[in-house]
């Protein structure tokens, strides 16, 4: 029989950082919950970071990788080579801390599932490199609004069957909400995993699906 228990996957963004990763483990420890941390480059080149996302891994939570700079989406990248030094620089860097998946995430410029997120030369370069591009469904802008993000991403917990959570372990305080946000999930039984649903996975193992699930997605 099929579960009818609504499901809900974390992730953290643009990490590692100092403060807030930690912050973050700390959390999920205490409630024995594993997430998935889609790191940049920038920050990993930085052996201090990478120490606490080595600890990430040890942990048991997936790593993934989240572009090197976070500046431009590379979808309006015409500049060639940009996928190399985006997607392969930070894989590289992130090393033997990979998920066997190779998971990316693209940056979406605030949540925009479009052809913004991926330009032709990139698919291509996650196609033939076997990665899974792993997507979301829940944008509830932490990052500006550190206190309302938690009734934002509890009315999305509302409308999906499995959610798929986009957060951040930045210091800009909205981590001080996640136990707050985790406490109501747990209230409401709905079960943390740490897999991907597969509307949210527009390439696995080097296999595209990536028109057909924005289709399907875009103006949400």
């Amino acid at each position: 029989m099929t579960s009818t228990k609504k499901r809900l996957t974390l992730t953290f963004d643009n990490g590692p950082d100092a403060q807030a990763t930690s912050q973050v483990l700390e959390e999920l420890a205490r409630r024995r919950l594993k997430a998935t941390f889609f790191v940049l480059g920038k920050n990993m080149a930085e052996p201090s970071l990478r120490a606490i996302a080595e600890r990430v891994h040890a942990e048991g939570h997936w790593i993934g990788n989240h572009t090197f700079t976070h500046e431009v989406p590379l979808g309006d990248r015409t500049d060639p080579g940009a996928a190399q030094a985006e997607i392969g620089a930070t894989q590289k860097l992130i090393g033997d801390l990979t998920h066997p998946d190779k998971l990316f995430r693209p940056f979406g410029n605030g949540g925009h599932l479009d052809n913004r997120l991926l330009n032709a030369e990139c698919q291509e370069y996650l196609v033939s490199g076997g990665y899974t591009c792993v997507l979301w469904n829940s944008i509830p802008r932490d990052w500006e609004d550190v206190d309302g993000w938690v009734d934002r991403a509890l009315g999305h917990l509302d409308e999906l069957k499995w959610t798929v959570v986009v957060l951040h372990d930045l210091a800009t305080g909205a981590i001080d909400n996640l136990g707050r946000f985790l406490d109501v999930v747990a209230e409401r039984d709905i079960e943390i995993v740490q897999e991907f649903p597969d509307d949210c996975v527009v390439i696995k193992a080097g296999q595209s699906n990536l028109d057909s699930v924005l289709a399907k997605r875009v103006g949400r």
